[in-house]
């Protein structure tokens, strides 16, 4: 048995700006203004270190469990109101390799439920096995607890995942958990046993000749 372990945003589907105006919607609200130059800064991180950053530790936990809540909430109502659409080959890729048999997850950071309602929008639920967000690991990528969870899930062995991410945390995280990996973006994934600009860009046989 194969598989791929799947990130989501950046990867899979580009949710920035959504993320984008639902942080600055939200803290808005709670009376702080941040600059997207701050959202770019934080973005990939664990809600709790954003806020707490934000709020200069100033904040108690329930309060930034509250906030984290809210700005994930009106994050997914975006998505299901306004649609987002998968990046150039992630549709092509999933389907061919569930063709092929390999088992796929999504193992991502965002709390599940974003994950659930994402994969639901883009079409991709009928070719993943599992699902994995932020509720189901303890520590956050480049540990790698989020792959290991979900090849436990799938039912196959670390040996012979493929990761696919956009993040260098993401790559290092895969090396950690012995799976192999491609970095879709630039020289900063040259951990990457393969890198590439696109998934476009991947050769037919990418897959196969990392893990035969």
């Amino acid at each position: 048995m194969r598989a791929v372990l799947w990130d989501l945003d950046g990867t899979l589907a580009d949710s920035r700006e959504f993320h984008w105006r639902a942080w600055r919607d939200t803290m808005r609200e709670a009376g702080v203004e941040i600059t997207e130059a701050q959202f770019l800064a934080s973005f990939g991180q664990r809600n709790d270190a954003i806020l707490s950053k934000w709020f200069g530790g100033r904040v108690p936990a329930d309060r930034i469990r509250e906030i984290g809540d809210a700005k994930e909430a009106l994050y997914r109502r975006f998505i299901q109101d306004e649609g987002i659409t998968p990046l150039p080959g992630a549709v092509e890729w999933l389907r061919r390799l569930h063709r092929e048999q390999w088992r796929q997850a999504i193992a991502s950071s965002a709390p599940r439920l974003n994950v659930e309602v994402m994969a639901d929008v883009l079409g991709f639920k009928d070719s993943l096995g599992a699902l994995v967000g932020a509720e189901d690991v303890q520590r956050g990528k480049p540990d790698p607890d989020v792959f290991l969870a979900a090849a436990s899930k799938l039912g196959v062995t670390p040996d012979r995942c493929v990761v696919v991410e956009d993040a260098a945390a993401g790559v290092e995280a895969a090396r950690r958990g012995g799976m192999r990996s491609i970095g879709v973006g630039g020289a900063e994934l040259a951990g990457a046993d393969v890198v590439i600009r696109s998934l476009v860009e991947l050769p037919a046989d990418a897959f196969g000749r990392l893990i035969p």
